[in-house]
């Protein structure tokens, strides 16, 4: 054990920064129009059940390599032995956040200026045809942003764990669900909002398929920061008295509540502005940028509508941003021995460089494509759909076949607590966690090469 390796003050610090790390975009932008695109109130159904089984198998299971090794994935990996699978799963689990926290800070970035128009009083501006795709492929304005939105990351990460990371996710993740709550009840009550609750809530199993249940893995997925290496790099800051079943579950309850603040919020607002046109939500990544200008600008208080709902975004997207970086620099600092300082400033270089691709990709580097894909594109799908899969599968090897579930039960239940789904969590973690992530892969490479449409 690492004696002097940085720690969480306690459980609420834990839950905080862990529930942060997974209440991101992905929540709050592309829940809502994947639950309108496959079902509505079937798709939260399947999700829900799915965060239930699977997502608990594998936050338990990350949480609790990283606190048994107090070391980050690559460590964490090799602590077992260094065989080829293991040393490719520790490294994966690594660059992935590494790779995903560039291009996430441009869309970062997105978020800030428009929290910033909404302030000045654009918001009719902001709603016009063509707005966002002129702002996107404007070089110079998109970096600026992007790189406001980096600094303002690195800040905190510098500060460290429980001075930068923690106190910031004490401070947002309250004031997160307070936004979520006041946006979704102003949003539920415009007129015409009532069907789309209804769609949302009601499960219609008529609208169930195949799609539904690999679309909603995919989300859950993305939404609980598995495979990243976070949840890792997390438990090896929980200290040894935390009971981590009780606190993984209370990160589930607010990830999940959260998202389906998310889906109150833009759905039957969105139902309200179309007059109950569905598709209208199939908007995909424009519908935070298009969609809801638009609609906020058909409201009474759209400004105040928007600025409460940019910045309850902007709180959202930074906490994650936050928990990739810290992933990072964890690990920078475990395998380079270096100290958070210099972690930290390689990390800057590494988001600057990255995200500088991506911020241009849709303007002066737009003519440069990979497999027919922008910059920020590509690396959402090399990470998302390629190495987060593979990862989360040699995460279960590793428990299973090299750890062993009773020494993980031992871990889990250091502090003399009984595990109460164990049951799930053995029978998750030896069957069917591999065989979702298989499917998760294989269906996200064939909807690439357009054999499947997903």
């Amino acid at each position: 054990m690492d004696k002097n390796r940085s720690k969480f003050s306690g459980k609420i610090g834990f839950v905080l920064s862990a529930a942060g790390s997974a209440v991101g975009l992905g929540n709050i932008w592309r829940f809502p129009y994947l639950a309108a695109k496959y079902g509505g109130g079937i798709f939260l159904l399947v999700y829900l059940v799915l965060v239930l089984t699977f997502g608990y198998a594998m936050i338990i299971a990350e949480t609790a390599l990283g606190r048994m090794t107090q070391k980050s994935p690559v460590s964490a990996f090799q602590r077992f032995g260094n065989r080829v699978w293991m040393k490719i799963g520790g490294w994966i689990n690594a660059i992935v956040p590494i790779l995903i926290v560039p291009y996430y800070s441009v869309i970062g970035g997105w978020v800030c200026k428009y929290l910033f128009e909404y302030i000045r009083g654009s918001e009719m501006t902001l709603a016009q045809d063509g707005y966002f795709g002129g702002f996107i492929s404007n070089g110079g304005s998109v970096e600026f942003w992007f790189l406001v939105f980096t600094f303002v990351t690195l800040a905190i990460i510098y500060m460290g764990v429980e001075n930068g990371i923690e106190r910031v996710s004490r401070l947002m993740m309250p004031v997160l669900v307070v936004l979520a709550v006041v946006i979704a009840v102003y949003s539920v009550t415009r007129p015409g909002a009532i069907e789309g609750v209804k769609y949302f809530l009601i499960p219609d199993f008529s609208r169930f398929s195949l799609m539904t249940v690999v679309s909603a893995m995919g989300q859950m997925f993305y939404s609980l920061s598995i495979a990243m290496g976070i949840l890792v790099t997390f438990g090896s800051y929980m200290k040894k008295d935390v009971h981590i079943e009780e606190a993984t579950t209370n990160v589930e309850f607010f990830d999940t509540i959260i998202a389906v603040l998310a889906g109150l919020m833009i759905i039957p607002a969105v139902f309200a502005f179309s007059n109950g046109d569905a598709s209208t939500l199939n908007a995909g990544p424009s519908l935070m940028f298009i969609t809801l200008p638009k609609v906020f600008s058909s409201m009474g208080l759209g400004t105040i509508a928007g600025i409460l709902f940019f910045l309850l975004v902007l709180f959202a997207a930074l906490t994650s941003s936050i928990a990739l970086s810290e992933s990072a620099v964890s690990t920078f600092e475990d395998e380079l021995g270096w100290s958070r300082k210099k972690s930290t400033i390689l990390m800057a270089v590494i988001m600057v460089v990255l995200g500088t691709l991506s911020s241009l990709g849709y303007g002066p580097l737009s003519f440069i494509t990979i497999i027919g894909m922008p910059f920020l594109d590509f690396f959402d799908f090399l990470t998302n759909s390629i190495m987060m899969p593979i990862a989360a599968f040699l995460t279960c090897m590793l428990v299973v076949y090299v750890i062993g579930l009773d020494k993980m039960k031992q871990e889990i239940c250091l502090d003399g607590a009984t595990f109460k789904r164990e049951k799930i969590f053995n029978f998750m973690m030896r069957y069917l966690c591999p065989f979702f992530v298989i499917v998760i892969l294989i269906s996200s490479v064939l909807n690439v090469l357009g054999i499947i449409s997903m």
